[in-house]
């Protein structure tokens, strides 16, 4: 899955079910991703700071609590934002604005393989539409 020549590809998982995550992450590094777990939706965002990730997959309750923090997260160019629920939870209402900023709403670990796929997809497409991760040169002149 990873391109070959790329920089490792990240993506964020955030949530409270620890196990869920950790089945998650192993996943995502089994097919090539580096796989970054937070609890919160700050930490998140201290965890996407240094490189964003391709994708953040975030708890819909969480998102649900506090939708700006979780539109707050940054993302590699062309990544995107996903939400999940677990399969005996009803799927939270989340603001508008959260809704069309997010690419899916999946009920995991029943939807694993559909989060997988879409991982390869958002890379793709980044990669497809130059908003890959790429070498910048230095500033000239400098």
């Amino acid at each position: 899955m990873k391109q070959s020549g790329s920089a490792e590809m990240k993506v964020l998982l955030v949530g409270l079910d620890a196990a869920l995550l950790e089945g998650l992450a192993q996943s995502f590094a089994a097919v090539g991703y580096a796989p970054l777990v937070a609890t919160t939706l700050h930490d998140a965002r201290e965890a996407a700071t240094p490189t964003a990730p391709l994708l953040a997959v975030v708890d819909g309750a969480l998102a649900a609590e506090a939708a700006g923090d979780a539109l707050a997260i940054p993302l590699a160019p062309g990544g995107a934002l996903v939400l999940f629920h677990g399969s005996v939870e009803r799927r939270p209402i989340v603001s508008l604005t959260l809704q069309r900023a997010v690419m899916a709403d999946l009920t995991l670990p029943l939807e694993r393989n559909r989060l997988l796929a879409l991982a390869q997809h958002v890379q793709e497409r980044a990669f497809a539409t130059g908003r890959g991760l790429r070498q910048t040169p230095p500033e000239a002149g400098v």
